[in-house]
């Protein structure tokens, strides 16, 4: 008689700890934006995971730090005479960011280990939280590997690299914030009619990749700095479409989809475009379809998150970048992916297990198909 109310303690154990993890890394998804914008990122120039937990203790322990950054292309050429206190400055913004990541690590790993020990993690889910586990320390691998690769002939790190960065980040966040929601109270689809949860099932996930998408194009035009370049709109150079010579002056051609600034911003723009009519009529097709329920709030939530992210975003480009706007329009991305996260994993499953009648045992192996 109790053990299906320990499963459910469990599984609310288990949801909280991972929605937890998941604030953690919004939040260094957060930091990590206000240290590329500040151009703090290579303001420590090693990769110390255990010994580089404490900060300069003292005048000359910061010093020593001041004169390695001197030695970094960035140094010379952007900041040719900043003094301790500015370097200071930046310092704390990149070590904030990687005092981040050891927490997530540590937030997650340990009461992983315990809920592991207590038995409290069903056999289905163990795979997926090792996966994620995974994810999170090849992205500490990463985030050096992006760092390395401004600390010598360039002056900021590859965006080929931060862009692969961020995307992990979000890919991690999302998984975090799906497997949360598959373990909430009466988790599942909102329309029990298979052919039309199959409709919303592969726009919402189209929506989600498209999501992921642009938080990548995001990060390119963040690396290029294009965001400084072209701040018109709706006219990009002068042009709705611009030239092919001018989007694809380089060769091979595919370089300018990465090296290009016009042609990653312009990408950014129409993919922007493509998302916010899609997210609009994937809200028309689930209102006319299926009338209320989470389906419908859920399509109108995204589809208002996403046209208020097109109006930040052109803000952010009108005013050249500010910081504030630009951190705002970075947070808005991850609130964004949030909500495509959340609906798409409530259509993931062919039924509504919510109004079956069906024994707990029985629903819950349907819930598994898509959680």
């Amino acid at each position: 008689m109790t053990k299906a109310p320990s499963a459910d303690r469990n599984r609310r154990a288990v949801r909280t700890w991972l929605l937890v993890v998941a604030a953690l890394v919004f939040a260094m998804v957060a930091v990590g934006g206000a240290t590329r914008l500040t151009e703090s990122g290579l303001s420590i120039v090693e990769w110390k995971p255990v010994t580089g937990t404490l900060p300069p203790l003292s005048e000359a322990q910061w010093q020593v730090q001041f004169e390695k950054y001197k030695t970094i292309p960035q140094y010379q050429a952007l900041n040719p005479g900043m003094n301790l206190d500015a370097f200071k400055t930046i310092f704390w913004w990149e070590w904030a960011h990687r005092q981040l990541g050891r927490v997530i690590l540590v937030a997650f790993l340990l009461p992983f280990l315990w809920f592991l020990w207590q038995g409290k993690v069903e056999a289905r889910l163990r795979g997926r939280l090792w996966m994620i586990f995974g994810l999170g320390a090849f992205q500490g691998a990463v985030g050096w590997w992006m760092v390395a690769s401004g600390l010598a002939n360039r002056v900021e790190v590859s965006q080929y690299r931060l862009a692969f960065h961020l995307t992990l980040a979000g890919l991690i966040y999302g998984a975090l914030i799906w497997t949360a929601q598959a373990r909430a109270p009466g988790s599942g689809p909102p329309t029990p009619r298979r052919l039309r949860a199959g409709r919303f099932r592969a726009s919402a996930s189209f929506l989600l990749a498209l999501v992921v998408m642009q938080i990548y194009l995001g990060a390119l035009v963040a690396g290029l700095r294009a965001g400084l370049i072209y701040n018109t709109w709706p006219l990009i150079d002068g042009q709705l479409v611009p030239a092919a010579s001018q989007l694809f002056f380089d060769a091979p051609w595919w370089r300018n989809l990465f090296e290009n600034p016009l042609t990653v911003q312009f990408d950014h723009r129409m993919v922007a475009y493509g998302l916010w009519v899609s997210a609009i009529l994937h809200a028309v097709d689930v209102m006319r379809t299926s009338g209320k329920g989470n389906a419908l709030w859920g399509a109108l939530a995204l589809a208002g998150a996403v046209t208020l992210q097109a109006v930040l975003g052109v803000l952010t480009l009108l005013q050249q970048a500010p910081v504030a706007l630009a951190l705002l329009h970075q947070a808005m991305a991850m609130i964004v992916l949030t909500i495509a996260v959340l609906h798409a994993e409530r259509m993931a499953v062919p039924v509504d297990i919510r109004s079956a009648k069906l024994s707990p045992q029985r629903s819950d192996k349907l819930g598994a198909v898509a959680r």
